[in-house]
């Protein structure tokens, strides 16, 4: 049962009205019973008992850390560890056994052996398990640091592991600062439940209007790239890029809106990535809870842990001690963007796509940022003007994209020659003589997509300055009601949905 489907707002309908009937003290409790029948809706069936298992190892591990004393620190570690070993057991069997059969396979047929030594295995894989495996991970590893309170009852923990919302696509929750909400009495406000359905109005415009009609050209293009170069193939890339952000941040308007018209604020997970002028700063906007979480329970530790702290002193003996600190930061960030990318899925596209490709852009930022700035000043240029800011955010987004490119390839193999082909071949003619018309989308077709990326611009400038939706609340009704009743039927008349025609899943819902 997708989100973008018919049958879910009925049941998200349903679900609302019933959850301000009930008693106060119940809600929690429902919201429970709804999640575990949404899985069940949607097809998971006996695959729920995969997030139930993590959330009984979860509430087992915290309830002996909270029964042993600090002073038995061995035992506590041992509790931990067997803690984490066995959630990331089961998302390693579910999501990346075949990523190590797969290499293994690709190796042994390099030095001359035979293919598939290892067959591959098929397991079902139950919806967000990355997300909520962070999320108990997160929560667990806070308990032993005594930065959150053992959870006693394992129901409770069951919903934040299990909240329905966040398994189509996150956020990644901090259980600290986050749960507590869950749990709490929420009554009916007219303005928090309004606002909530406006911003999902936004997201089911994102996702069918815009990421839907993006995708049509993508697919031609990417589906059969061995007729396209050049200039086809930037301009997919482009496209992708934007359907993955309008795809992946319209999922997350319909999350954060529907759990704001229930009274509970789920974190944000992006502040207008494309306007980054670095690619530090773009995963600083860019799914945001997730680095977040790999910075506090990855990067910190790593750096904080015996092996790199004694890599940082020889490092800064032989390096000197500014040079030395920077080398051994970035090893420990190799350590974080190997795990990002594996994160994104059992693939080398993925690892390089998003993982190590970054690091080493950003690597690359470190290094090359001061001679830059002193050559920039040498030639007397502001390094604050409008030119040189627009430069950054148009490199940071090429730069974006080739990442993207690997990871919307089918293969790494494919990304490589598609990348060849962007590259040596320069044909600008694709964008004038009517060859951008025969990627899927007819005149009219384009011409919604390019409009609606333009509102979507709009919208993103205007929100620097504060959401949108309090500016809007302040205009008279009737403009308001316009801007709003618009929106609503954009989506029924333009959005790719209804009988047969089936929206793609969310993209990040894989993950």
């Amino acid at each position: 049962m997708a989100i973008t489907s018919f049958y879910f707002l009925c049941f998200f309908s349903i679900l609302l009205i019933l959850y301000y009937s009930i008693p106060h003290k119940f809600q929690w409790g429902f919201l429970l019973v709804c999640s575990a029948a949404y899985c069940l809706l949607a097809g998971q069936g006996a695959l729920i008992l995969y997030p139930i298992v993590s959330v009984g190892v979860c509430h087992t591990g915290t309830r002996l850390l909270a029964k042993t004393p600090a002073q038995e620190e061995k035992k506590r570690r041992g509790i931990l560890l067997v803690t984490i070993l066995v959630n990331i057991g089961i998302l390693f069997a579910l999501k990346y056994v075949n990523f190590f059969i797969n290499t293994l396979d690709g190796v042994v047929h390099l030095l001359g052996g035979p293919e598939n030594v290892v067959p591959g295995v098929n397991f079902l894989v139950p919806l967000g398990v990355s997300f909520y495996t962070f999320s108990l991970l997160g929560y667990v590893i806070d308990v032993y640091y005594g930065l959150a309170e053992h959870q006693e009852n394992g129901l409770r923990l069951a919903l934040y592991g299990l909240y329905f919302p966040n398994l189509i696509s996150g956020p990644i929750l901090k259980y600290r600062e986050h749960a507590e909400q869950f749990f709490m009495p929420h009554a009916f406000d007219y303005r928090q439940v309004t606002r909530g359905l406006q911003r999902m109005a936004w997201g089911f415009f994102k996702k069918l209007v815009i990421s839907e009609r993006l995708g049509v050209l993508v697919n031609t293009v990417y589906g059969a790239y061995e007729s396209y170069s050049g200039c086809y193939i930037w301009v997919a890339t482009a496209c992708y890029a934007f359907q993955l952000y309008t795809d992946f941040s319209g999922c997350m308007d319909i999350v954060l809106g529907l759990s704001e018209s229930l009274g509970i604020v789920l974190p944000e997970n992006f502040q207008t990535p494309f306007f980054s002028k670095s690619v530090a700063e773009y995963w600083r906007r860019w799914h945001i809870t997730l680095g977040v979480w790999m910075k506090d329970y990855v990067f910190y530790p790593l750096l904080r842990s015996k092996l790199f702290t004694n890599l940082n002193k020889s490092l800064k003996e032989k390096c000197g001690k500014k040079r030395g600190k920077q080398y051994a930061t970035f090893a420990a960030m190799f350590v974080l963007w190997l795990t990002v990318g594996i994160w994104h899925g059992g693939d080398w596209k993925f690892v390089i796509g998003s993982g190590l490709l970054h690091w080493f852009y950003i690597v690359m930022e470190e290094l090359l940022s001061p001679p830059c700035a002193r050559m920039m000043e040498r030639l007397s240029i502001s390094a604050e003007g409008r030119f040189v800011a627009g430069v950054r955010i148009l490199r940071t987004f090429f730069l974006v994209c080739i990442g993207d490119l690997f990871f919307r390839a089918a293969t790494l193999k494919d990304a490589f020659a598609m990348l060849h082909k962007a590259i040596c071949v320069w044909n600008p003619n694709v964008f004038w003589d009517g060859s951008l018309l025969k990627l899927g989308l007819d005149g009219i077709e384009f011409s919604v997509m390019v409009l609606t990326l333009l509102l979507l611009w709009v919208v993103s400038m205007a929100g620097r300055k504060g959401p949108v939706r309090d500016r809007i609340a302040k205009w008279p009704l009737p403009l308001r009601w316009a801007i709003w009743y618009g929106l609503l039927f954009s989506v029924i008349l333009l959005g790719y949905y209804g009988p047969g025609y089936s929206a793609a899943e969310f993209i990040y819902q894989g993950f």
